[in-house]
Order: C-alpha cells, then sequence, then structure tokens
C-alpha cells in the first residue's frame, strides 16, 4: 500500500531557492514508489516574489501546494500552518527553502519511520560558514533549556524532521500563542530517531533569523517550557534577605564591640536601596515575562490567517 507523505516548507524571502529545491525534491522522491509526495509550501509573507515563483510551480506540478499567510507570522507558526493543512497524510517531513537540509536525507527519514520511529530528527554535525556568535549562542540555549525544562531538547537538532501522523494529530491540540514548533514536539515525547548529517551554506539570500528573533525565540521557549527564571527570583529574594540580615548582623556587631560606627550609615543605606530596586526591577521583568505571555493567551486570536490555497482539495 502507496503511504502519502506531506512535504511542508517554508517559505520567507526564498525565491531564488524554490526551483532548485523543488528539482531536488523531485529528484528524490520520484525514486520512492512506494510513497506518494506532496509539497506543502507556506508562504509567510514573502516581501519578495516568492509567492509568484510558487504560483509558477503550482500551475505545472499539482503535487505542489501554497498557502499564502496575511502576513509574516514567523517561521514556527508557518511550520504549524503547514502541519494543520497536511490532512490525510501518514506523516509530515519538515524541511527549510534555503537548501542547509538536505533533501536527499528523506529516504533516511523514511526508513528510520518504517522500522517504528514516529519522530525522526536530524542533527547538524556541521554547519559551513555558521558564525561562532550564533554557534555558541545555540549551545547555551540548550544548555540552559535542558536544565529548566523538564524534557530533553537535543543540541544542534534542527526543524528538518519526519513526525508520523499520530504525532501532527497530537500537536494539532496544542494551542499556545507564542511557540517553539520543535519544542512543542519534543515535549509530546513520541519514539524518537536521530541522523547527524552536515549542513551545507545557504545558496541564495541571507538567513531571515535575525539575532533578535533568536534570542526572542530562545526566551519564548524558556518561559513557556519551565518556571524556573520565577522560582529564581524567589530564591535570589530568600538569597538577598539572608545576606541582608547577616550584613545588618555585623554592623550593629561591630558597633556593640567597638563602640563606632565604622561604616557611614548613609551609604549603606543609599548601597543597600540600589541593589535591592534592581533586584525588584529583575523580578518585575521577569514576571511582566509571564504575564504577557498570559495575555497573548488569553485574547485568543488566531494563530495564522491564510489569504489563498493553491492546489488544495
Amino acid at each position: 500500500m502507496v503511504k502519502k507523505i506531506a512535504i511542508v516548507i517554508p517559505v520567507y524571502r526564498e525565491a531564488g531557492n524554490l526551483p532548485t529545491l523543488y528539482q531536488r525534491l523531485e529528484s528524490v522522491t520520484s525514486q520512492l514508489p512506494e510513497f506518494a509526495c506532496e509539497y506543502i509550501f507556506v508562504n509567510d509573507g514573502s516581501p519578495d516574489n516568492s509567492y509568484q515563483v510558487l504560483l509558477e510551480l503550482a500551475s505545472v506540478d499539482k503535487k505542489i501546494k501554497v498557502l499564502d499567510l496575511s502576513r509574516n507570522f514567523g517561521k514556527e507558526i508557518a511550520l504549524t500552518a503547514g502541519a494543520h493543512e497536511a490532512l490525510g497524510v501518514d506523516a509530515v517531513i519538515c524541511i527549510d527553502a534555503d537548501l542547509q537540509h538536505p533533501p536527499e536525507l528523506i529516504p533516511e527519514l523514511l526508513e528510520q519511520w518504517k522500522m517504528g520511529a514516529e519522530i525522526v530528527v536530524t542533527i547538524r554535525k556541521s554547519s559551513d560558514r555558521e558564525p561562532l556568535l550564533r554557534k555558541w549562542g545555540s549551545s547555551a540555549f540548550y544548555w540552559i533549556i535542558n536544565k529548566v525544562c523538564n524534557f530533553e531538547m537535543v543540541p544542534k537538532a534542527t526543524d528538518f524532521r519526519l513526525y508520523d501522523k499520530k504525532v501532527v494529530e497530537a500537536f494539532r491540540h496544542a494551542t499556545e500563542r507564542e511557540r517553539m514548533f520543535r519544542g512543542i514536539m519534543d515535549w509530546m515525547g513520541f519514539r524518537r530517531a536521530f541522523i547527524e548529517f552536515n549542513a551545507s551554506a545557504r545558496l541564495i539570500g541571507d538567513a531571515s533569523y535575525s539575532y533578535g528573533k533568536l534570542w526572542k525565540l530562545a526566551i519564548n521557549s524558556i518561559t513557556a517550557f519551565s518556571l524556573w527564571p520565577l522560582r529564581l527570583t524567589g530564591y535570589l529574594g530568600v538569597l538577598i534577605s539572608v545576606l541582608s540580615g547577616l550584613l545588618l548582623t555585623w554592623m550593629v556587631g561591630c558597633y556593640i564591640v567597638t563602640g563606632v560606627w565604622i561604616y557611614t550609615p548613609l551609604a549603606i543605606v543609599v548601597v543597600a536601596n540600589t541593589f535591592l530596586m534592581g533586584l525588584v526591577l529583575v523580578s518585575l521583568g521577569l514576571v511582566a515575562l509571564y504575564i504577557g505571555t498570559i495575555h497573548t493567551e488569553v485574547i485568543n486570536r488566531p494563530l495564522y490567517l491564510i489569504r489563498e490555497k493553491i492546489n488544495f482539495e
């Protein structure tokens, strides 16, 4: 029996890469007679002519389905939209459009799936021309999130993954707005297999994920999956209270023993107030992150809006 596979590709400023990506996908999937593959391209409000290129490709190949979002919602939401619209398939494969994820690895993902894996994760061993700051930042993020969360996120894991239909169905019940797509998938569990690969340099164009977006994604991920920052605030409050009490005891003790104030009382008060005010501001900032997330969830806007669907029955 032929298995139906949906390949989901988020698109943002990738007009130059799309024809090459399509050719490489066709070259791979045409060698897989036991699988019927369709391509779901999600145009995430691209300011270039990516949508026009997708329309041209979709006009000559009905396997190409295009979701045109009403604006740029971000990669995590684009992946979500593609997974939501992959109906009636046996598995979903997510892959980037910049060709850093090699389509030639798809048969290996499918082989691991056939062997019983419900999620097949690709892990980037190396990446051509990856900035050192981004590499260090990625390592720091995975170290922190694995320390504060109650599930494991594998370092250097990518969005290039295969998900069984039962995983995708479970994912549809996730409702949070501030989301990390693969973080939710990791949180759900299921049986996983891992494949390593060497990432090539981007073929055309620049990375759409700026350091600002990566920082926002990291903060959202930590606050979405852990209450540790709030607990840390409480621990710091206890620590400062203990240290302040010990310092006060020392100051009073010195006065009792010597009969002389060694420290200027005004200086001590000013420094202590400044430090404690800083702690209060940090605490309020951490609480504000969670309140902001609660606000986003409560207003309950749609995750995304679709302007047009092409080749969807």
